[in-house]
């Protein structure tokens, strides 16, 4: 069973062609190379969810109910005849599996992401929105010990813009778009390094809440 919008229908058949390829192309790369899995996911044109609920909650940005996970370890052939059953579906990565996300404001982000790289500090991947958010890739399990490690940091009753994602939740991968509003872009791309054993939370969340500490202020 697929799906399709009105955006996709009105593209020329050779782009509509070299769009899936590299969409299928992108899909075995996270299955295959990195290891995650991939869920085909709703997009939105004009505002509008493809998954066809008018008061869709959450428009271009939720798995399609009907669709089935590519699962990691899927090479480019088993990758390409999975995605053809979902013409133009948004690649989502579920949280929770391969790794949790910290997520702050882009600018912070950045900040943070210079100051890390410059401490040599261990990075997993960083991807940005286009909403303005930068989304830290880190082990799983970040999402239920952030609370104690904010805690242990002296960092609980602070004012941050700084959420992490986790067991639940899916982001939407390159190179598809969030929403409608424009693609998702890699800061850091994953590696075979970094993909499969991103770092802990507590590597990183000192320097992110001190980065989107001085950045609110």
């Amino acid at each position: 069973m697929g799906f399709t919008i009105g955006g996709i229908r009105e593209m020329r058949s050779g782009a509509r062609r070299r769009g899936r390829a590299t969409e299928c192309t992108a899909v075995a790369e996270y299955t295959g190379l990195w290891g995650w899995d991939v869920v085909p996911g709703a997009r939105a044109v004009s505002g509008r969810c493809s998954c066809g609920d008018p008061v869709c909650a959450a428009p271009g940005a939720h798995p399609l109910s009907f669709a089935e996970p590519v699962p990691a370890g899927a090479g480019l052939d088993d990758a390409t005849r999975a995605w053809s059953e979902y013409p133009g579906a948004a690649l989502l990565l579920p949280v929770g599996r391969a790794f949790d996300v910290i997520e702050v404001a882009e600018a912070a982000g950045r900040r943070a992401l210079v100051r890390l790289e410059r401490m040599g500090l261990p990075l997993g991947p960083v991807c940005a929105t286009p909403t303005g958010r930068a989304r830290f890739f880190v082990a799983p399990g970040a999402a239920a010990e952030l609370p104690q490690l904010l805690y242990r940091m002296g960092w609980d009753d602070a004012d941050l813009d700084l959420h992490c994602l986790g067991p639940g939740s899916y982001v939407t991968a390159p190179p598809s778009d969030l929403g409608g509003l424009g693609p998702v872009r890699w800061l850091r791309p994953p590696t075979l390094d970094t993909a499969g054993a991103p770092p802990q939370a507590r590597l990183l969340l000192g320097t992110l809440a001190y980065i989107c500490h001085r950045t609110h202020f």
